[in-house]
């Protein structure tokens, strides 16, 4: 495999795609969409209880509060053995939710409207300080510990600019797509850069071992050798991984499917940067005499 001197190649597309989510966000922060579609844990809003009397469907009950709301991401939560939901919302105004009281009672005859309450978005705002600083401290500890464990900081900064790739492409998802952004958006995350870590770690670890079969002046042929060798198990371990998460992603229920969706999109995003990425950018790092 020629991945190095195919390295450009490989940046290209990462920007490509990195560069449309780029564009997603500007286009719906000017419509006043704003770059992502904050759930109602980052923005604050309304929240209540409702027991249905019966039997339901999900869907039919989250197609309900979308027509009435005009919200595309209604969280609906089901108490396990009864017709009682909570649903979660962004914040409306009493006529609304008399509209809405009354187009849920018009479906489900039975139903009985619960306490009603607002979803503070100091919360919110806590969450997401919250979720930018385990991204760092979870960064920052990765970087040291590749350092010192390859005795190189260039392989740990490679390593990084890997794991950005991949958070910039997750992000990318989450706009082009509009998935909501909740509070599995940080588990979302903190799961991927350890799943592309490890993966990284793993060819990084092959090219060291490989080390003293390459002369000085062969360290292409070193790279490209040791991800070659190390191809089969980073494709075998993402396949299982995607197509597990691809299973729940199909026959989950829509808060689940907001999860597995950039999940998976993210697994196939670690697998490419861990494989195409880290070790071009460690290589486009190394001093002249060592290339």
């Amino acid at each position: 495999m020629k991945i190095i001197e195919n390295r450009m190649k490989f940046f290209i597309a990462s920007l490509v795609v990195i560069c449309i989510g780029i564009g997603a966000m500007l286009f719906h922060v000017q419509k006043g969409d704003g770059p992502f579609q904050y759930d109602v844990e980052f923005t604050g809003g309304t929240a209540f209880d409702l027991d249905l009397g019966e039997t339901y469907e999900t869907n039919v009950l989250q197609d309900i509060i979308k027509e009435v709301t005009g919200q595309t991401s209604p969280q609906i939560q089901q108490i396990i053995g009864t017709n009682e939901v909570t649903v979660k919302i962004q914040s409306i105004d009493s006529d609304t939710r008399q509209k809405l009281t009354e187009a849920i009672t018009k479906q489900y005859q039975n139903a009985v409207m619960g306490e009603v309450s607002d979803v503070s978005k100091t919360v919110s705002n806590e969450m997401q300080a919250a979720a930018i600083k385990a991204t760092l401290i979870a960064v920052v500890a990765m970087l040291l510990y590749i350092s010192l464990r390859f005795h190189d900081f260039r392989a740990g900064a490679s390593a990084i600019v890997a794991l950005f790739h991949d958070v910039l492409i997750v992000l990318a998802a989450y706009t082009v797509f509009r998935i909501p952004v909740n509070n599995t958006f940080i588990v979302v995350l903190l799961t991927i850069l350890g799943y592309s870590i490890n993966a990284t770690i793993v060819i990084f670890d092959r090219i060291r071992e490989n080390k003293e079969h390459f002369s000085a002046k062969q360290t292409t042929e070193k790279i490209n050798k040791s991800i070659s060798q190390t191809l089969a198990r980073s494709i075998n371990t993402s396949l299982t991984t995607f197509l597990t998460v691809g299973a729940i992603y199909v026959l989950g229920v829509p808060s689940i499917k907001e999860f597995a969706l950039p999940m998976m999109i993210g697994i196939l995003a670690g697998a490419y940067s861990s494989v195409c990425i880290s070790g071009s950018v460690w290589y486009v790092m190394l001093p002249k005499n060592e290339k």
